[in-house]
């Protein structure tokens, strides 16, 4: 007979140590509205130093065109985190198309020349699971990562596919997430992001 209280409510699974280009995958009771169900990439990371992500899978109410109204693009914004709101990050799939792009996972860049991203939108050419992007970002004191990982606050996760993590939105990139970290996370599957809704 399988013990539903541990299926569901077993969350002391830490995995991975955390460095640049690791995701966050946030334990299903995290309450926070920007971190409920978030799963972050991080940027920047640095062992009893500051760290700093951008949450993947929370949309803004802007668009592109919002923010530059010269680009008639239909390009939806994310909300990184709840720190500075007025920066835009990019992450995409591009490498050397986008200059000075840095490579911070297999497959996976942030930033680069803005120029590039402008002449890359104006050609038409794809956005979905290419290129994404984010107002505000998530930043960590000193020490706080490391504290809220060994609480179990997240799931450190090594191993992805830089596409995917451009592809899904809201709710669809935490649960796919989830479940290939396997048996032993079944029991978060059934979290739903608004409790209510259960």
């Amino acid at each position: 007979m399988t013990d539903l209280n541990s299926t569901l409510f077993n969350i002391k699974l830490n995995t991975g140590s955390p460095r640049e280009g690791s995701l966050l995958v946030a334990e299903p009771f995290l309450k926070e509205n920007c971190f409920n169900h978030a799963v972050i990439l991080l940027i920047d990371y640095g062992k009893g130093d500051t760290s700093m992500g951008l949450v993947l899978n929370k949309g803004s109410k802007y668009n592109f065109s919002e923010l530059f109204p010269a680009m008639e693009v239909d390009v939806p914004i994310y909300a990184g985190g709840p720190v500075g709101n007025d920066r835009l990050f990019y992450l995409h799939t591009l490498g050397d198309i986008i200059k000075e792009s840095v490579e911070i996972a297999p497959g996976l860049w942030v930033g680069g020349d803005f120029d590039d991203v402008l002449e890359y939108l104006r050609a038409g050419y794809p956005t979905e699971g290419v290129i994404r992007f984010f107002l505000g970002y998530s930043g960590w004191q000193p020490g706080q990562l490391e504290e809220e990982i060994s609480n179990d606050v997240w799931v450190v996760v090594n191993d992805y596919d830089a596409a995917e993590v451009l592809s899904d939105d809201e709710d669809t990139t935490w649960h796919r997430i989830v479940r290939g970290l396997g048996d032993k996370f079944r029991g978060w599957k059934y979290h739903p992001m608004d409790v209510s809704s259960n």
